[in-house]
């Protein structure tokens, strides 16, 4: 079953062709309701517990708080490099 909350496909029942590792993920193959094979990541699908996140945010919130975090130290690193932020370059970058 798709559990992704933005995915077309949510909530529906499918008939596993396979699972494997592709496309630097774990994906689960299906064929879809015109006979063609497709794959979605296997995170989407019932075939492995659901992120307790997405889970929790029920499709209320986009990001993890970690990744948020992440990024507000990532924007601080930059706007504390005065080369980023004026837009100069020296040959030493």
């Amino acid at each position: 079953m798709i559990t992704h909350p933005f995915h077309p496909l949510h909530n529906q029942q499918l008939d596993l062709v396979t699972y494997r590792h592709n496309w630097g993920e774990n994906r689960v193959y299906f064929h879809d309701h015109e006979g063609h094979l497709a794959s979605v990541p296997a995170s989407w699908t019932s075939i492995i517990p659901e992120d307790p996140f997405v889970k929790i945010a029920a499709g209320r919130s986009f990001f993890h708080i970690d990744d948020l975090i992440d990024l507000c130290n990532l924007i601080e690193d930059i706007k504390g490099d005065s080369r980023v932020c004026t837009g100069q370059c020296n040959d030493d970058m």
